[in-house]
């Protein structure tokens, strides 16, 4: 069951890669020639560049997809915050597995986020994000304490 549940995981983060690039791919022609690139804690545009540069969070995200899939089939090569032991191996593998699929989730959300709120952007300088900057930093802030602190029960 909890290799099904994998796949299931695995595919809708796959989709969610797909999703990207057709997001890009549907607005490319579309752009301006110079699109936002960056973006300040306010929400306002402060590097434009060429418009080439919106697949650049489409190939990250396929060479993240590809990294942490590595990861999650091959766990004894990765990091972990505590000693790997005969008694704890099984349950840090698996918090691992549950916990790097789950981070590509939120990466993800993040990408889509920032690549819609770019093309926006490039049309209506108005144009505000679907999901605030504080709220993506705040839930990228708590992961990690969280995530310490539950492989820190099962060491």
């Amino acid at each position: 069951m909890e290799n099904v549940l994998f796949i299931i995981f695995d595919v809708f983060n796959f989709g969610l890669v797909i999703f990207l690039w057709w997001l890009t791919f549907k607005h490319y022609n579309n752009l301006p020639q110079r699109i936002p690139v960056h973006f300040d804690m306010d929400g306002k545009a402060d590097r434009f560049d060429n418009k080439a540069y919106s697949f650049l969070m489409p190939v990250f995200a396929i060479l993240m997809f590809a990294l942490f899939a590595y990861i999650t089939r091959h766990p004894e090569e990765a990091n972990f915050p505590v000693e790997i032991t005969a008694q704890n191996e099984n349950a840090q593998y698996l918090i691992m597995k549950v916990v790097l699929r789950t981070l590509f989730t939120l990466i993800m959300i993040l990408f889509l986020n920032n690549q819609n709120y770019m093309f926006r952007y490039a049309f209506d300088e108005n144009a505000k994000p679907r999901i605030s900057m504080l709220t993506v930093i705040l839930c990228a802030i708590g992961f990690v304490p969280a995530i310490l602190l539950i492989t820190h029960f099962f060491k």
